[in-house]
């Protein structure tokens, strides 16, 4: 017995000792979606995360496609950093985990095979004053896929006399980073330089601009779009200059807001209106969407043509009998409207202006969660970002990152792909980050 338990002893404590050297070490692939093949010779970055966004390693992709770095920091989550051609590719290494691959493309100058599925904009006006949201969902089906990038990779008009507050970009599977306006020749035009990766990035501008009760609004469509939607309170009037060119989705009896639609939009199409009155809109992001959706659904033909559907939330299941116009925007206009009210709402916005600034912070250099970087100065090479972003930058670039992290894991677990007691595991070593993070940002 005796022989039988230090045989046993040391088969657990080697057992333990391999387990641990696995978990040592984080390997990976990474591929070049455009080829298939490895992407040889790329830089592959190590984020500690545990940290807020300290670098822990760099390497190269070896002629096979592979990586690997040595964890010195723990089994904290990790982010893995793939560069190739200038534009950054990330992928989670959550707790336990201990291989990570990575998918990048080559990058064009230009893309033809890119869309605009929607483009949405929300008005609300108070005491002299009115506030904007432009959001623009951007699609890059090219074949084989290829990211676009350039120094004015995505262009919009704002109104005139409008003051640019904020703007945001998300790319695909990814989480909303600042990003920075240019201004261009033509007056009222900015461009934005963020990488068009495959798949749908989504670009949010918020702006105000000086009201009198009265205004006319030319949004001055740069790219084709299936959608062009404007959302304002019931207590403003919308009047478009080409009437046959909107399509009204109001609903007397849902919700607090009036949405107009223009479908299959071109470039430079004449799309003006006239806003008149105040009003704020108070209803949530989700119930704008699901009304437009609802009355999209009963009214695929013509402005009477309503049905008779009562189901409470109706709107958001399939039609029966119709297609439903808006089924290729509904997600894109609830997320981007979610991120409307992570930003801040119309309160904040009167109370508390945001300057907008010159130049990215150093968050967003330092972050690019998804750049060449997010900004549309050149890429500060990864370590000195690190150097020298602040604990602030870092601690949000954590925060954002964990959200990510958090998010994708309730999915898997939705789907079944990850088992409960993994789940567990990877929940409670994310929930302990997350509430580090919390405190050394407070």
């Amino acid at each position: 017995m005796t022989k039988f338990a230090k045989s046993a002893l040391v088969a657990a404590i080697l057992s333990l000792t391999l387990a641990t050297a696995a978990a040592q070490t984080l390997t990976g692939t990474v591929t070049n979606g455009t080829t298939n093949k490895p992407a040889v010779g790329d830089e592959v970055i190590l984020i500690n995360l545990a940290n807020g966004m300290d670098v822990a390693g760099n390497t190269k992709v070896d002629s096979n496609g592979k990586f690997s770095f040595k964890l010195t920091g723990g089994p904290g989550p990790h982010l893995i950093r793939a560069v190739h051609q200038g534009v950054t590719y990330h992928q989670m290494a959550p707790p336990g985990v201990n291989s990570a691959d990575v998918q990048v493309y080559d990058v064009a100058n230009k893309v033809t095979d890119l869309s605009v599925t929607a483009d949405v904009i929300r008005f609300q006006a108070d005491s002299g004053s009115m506030q904007g949201v432009r959001l623009f969902v951007v699609n890059n089906t090219s074949s084989p896929p290829k990211t676009q990038m350039n120094d004015h990779n995505f262009e919009f008009y704002v109104p005139p006399g409008a003051k640019i507050e904020q703007v945001q970009a998300r790319a695909p599977n990814g989480q909303p980073i600042s990003a920075e306006a240019v201004p261009q020749a033509e007056k009222n035009r900015y461009a934005i330089a963020f990488p068009l990766r495959p798949g749908e990035t989504q670009f949010q501008v918020e702006f105000t601009l000086p009201y009198s009760g009265e205004i006319k609004i030319d949004p001055k469509p740069l790219y084709p779009a299936a959608h062009l939607v404007i959302v304002l309170p019931k207590t403003m009037q919308f009047k478009a200059a080409n009437p046959s060119s909107f399509q009204s989705m109001q609903d007397p009896n849902q919700g607090d807001t009036n949405v107009e639609v223009a479908q299959q939009t071109k470039p430079g199409q004449p799309l003006g209106f006239t806003l008149k009155g105040n009003g704020v809109i108070t209803e949530s992001p989700g119930e704008t969407a699901s009304g437009a959706a609802q009355q999209e659904q009963q009214q695929p033909q013509g402005r009477d043509n309503r049905s008779t559907d009562n189901r409470p939330g109706g709107g958001l299941g399939a039609p029966i009998d119709a297609p439903d116009a808006l089924q290729k925007y509904r997600w894109p206009i609830l997320g981007g409207f979610a991120v409307l009210l992570a930003i801040g709402g119309w309160v904040v916005t009167k109370r508390q202006p945001v300057t907008s600034p010159a130049a990215p912070s150093p968050a967003n250099s330092g972050a690019a969660s998804s750049d060449r970087s997010a900004a549309v100065r050149p890429t500060t090479p990864p370590a000195a970002t690190s150097a020298t972003s602040t604990p602030v930058a870092k601690s949000s670039m954590l925060l954002e990152a964990l959200k990510e992290e958090l998010f994708q894991l309730e999915v898997e677990r939705k789907q079944g792909k990850i088992t409960p007691a993994d789940y567990e595991k990877a929940k409670a070593a994310l929930d302990q980050t997350l509430d580090r993070a919390l405190k050394r940002r407070g």
